[in-house]
C-alpha cells in the first residue's frame, strides 16, 4: 500500500484519505474552540481582546505594532484594542526603553488574575469533557497535544 502524502499548501490535489482527515480536524477544532470561548470569565472582553492578553502573557510586553503583527490585525485596530484594554485596567502603556516615540504595552496584575481564572475555568471544563474518554482515547489526546500546539504555531 503506497504511503499517503501530507496535504499540500500549494493547491495540489490532496489524497482522499488526507482530505477527510484535514476536514475532520478542521471541523473538530472549530467546534471545540467555539465551545471553549463560552467558558470565559469576563464576558465583556471580545475574543480579540482575550487573545491580545494571552499574547502578552506568553510573549511579554510588546509595542502595539508588534502585537498587531502577532495578532494578524492592522496597527490602527490594535491601537483601538490596546486603548480599550487600558481603559478596563488590563494593560498599561509605558515608555519604550530604546525609542521614545513608541510605547510598550504591559498587562496588569488584574489581567494576569483574570487570565489565570479563565484558564482554570477552561481547563476544568476540558477535564470534565476528557473524563468521558476511555484510557486509549485519553492517551491519544495527550499524544496529539504537542502536535496540535505545533500546528497552532505554524
Amino acid at each position: 500500500m503506497p504511503e499517503l502524502s501530507r496535504p499540500q499548501p500549494d493547491g495540489r490535489e490532496v489524497p482522499p484519505d488526507d482530505a477527510a482527515a484535514v476536514n475532520a480536524l478542521r471541523s473538530a477544532v472549530m467546534r471545540l474552540s467555539r465551545r471553549l470561548k463560552h467558558q470565559r470569565v469576563d464576558e465583556s472582553l471580545s475574543p480579540t481582546e482575550m487573545s491580545v492578553l494571552g499574547t502578552l502573557f506568553r510573549c511579554g510586553s510588546a509595542t502595539p505594532g508588534e502585537l498587531a503583527r502577532k495578532e494578524h490585525v492592522q496597527p490602527p485596530s490594535m491601537t483601538r484594542i490596546v486603548a480599550m484594554l487600558e481603559a478596563k485596567g488590563l494593560v498599561r502603556l509605558e515608555p519604550h526603553p530604546d525609542d521614545r516615540r513608541q510605547k510598550v504595552v504591559r498587562q496588569t496584575e488584574q489581567a494576569e488574575a483574570m487570565l489565570e481564572e479563565s484558564r482554570r475555568k477552561r481547563n476544568a471544563w476540558l477535564a470534565e469533557l476528557a473524563s468521558g474518554l476511555d484510557e486509549d482515547e485519553w492517551a491519544k489526546v495527550r499524544a496529539a497535544a504537542p502536535v496540535l500546539e505545533k500546528l497552532a504555531q505554524l
